[in-house]
């Protein structure tokens, strides 16, 4: 095994893989800019081949779920990553799932955010790293109104009522950095 790069944020990450193509990467699900599961996301739409693995300190449902549908190979949790780290990588360059020893999955039906768009989650994502309007609008090519609009829907569909709400929400469900 070689370590062939290391990314500062999602956006660099998703950048490096489609660049050096490596049979796998490493996301943490905690990643500035955009998280590791919008990032594996995006990579999966984009055809890539690259096996994500996801390292998370989340052990609920809600992040296991949504890792794997965004197609990710692999959830480790951040715990017990360095015993599994090997194994993990071994069983997706095989082709295989790894999960976790030390997590179980339930299938609980839909989530709050699996209720999201993608757009929906990368203007969540922002707006909870405290980004204001201005600022979101220009890093992803909308007017600060449509940003606004983005905010209002956020939190009518994750039924909170001002941005301190939605701050809450997005630090319970590992939607921030360092969460």
């Amino acid at each position: 095994m070689q370590v062939v790069a290391e990314a500062g944020d999602g956006r660099e990450a998703v950048r490096l893989v489609e660049s050096l193509a490596p049979d796998v990467a490493i996301f943490d699900v905690s990643m500035p800019i955009m998280n590791g599961i919008d990032a594996t996301a995006l990579l999966h739409e984009r055809g890539s081949r690259t096996r994500i693995v996801i390292l998370s300190m989340h052990s609920g449902s809600e992040h296991t779920h949504r890792a794997f549908a965004a197609g990710a190979s692999g959830y480790l949790l951040k715990g017990s990553a360095s015993d599994e780290v090997v194994a993990a990588v071994r069983a997706v360059v095989a082709g295989g799932q790894y999960v976790s020893k030390d997590l179980t999955l339930r299938n609980d039906g839909p989530t709050p955010l699996e209720s999201l768009s993608p757009r929906e989650r990368q203007v969540l994502q922002l707006v909870v790293e405290g980004h204001s309007s201005a600022e979101v609008a220009a890093m992803v090519n909308l007017s600060p109104k449509s940003v606004d609009t983005y905010r209002s829907r956020l939190m009518r569909k994750l039924g909170v009522t001002d941005v301190v709400g939605l701050v809450k929400f997005a630090v319970e469900n590992g939607r921030t950095p360092g969460a």
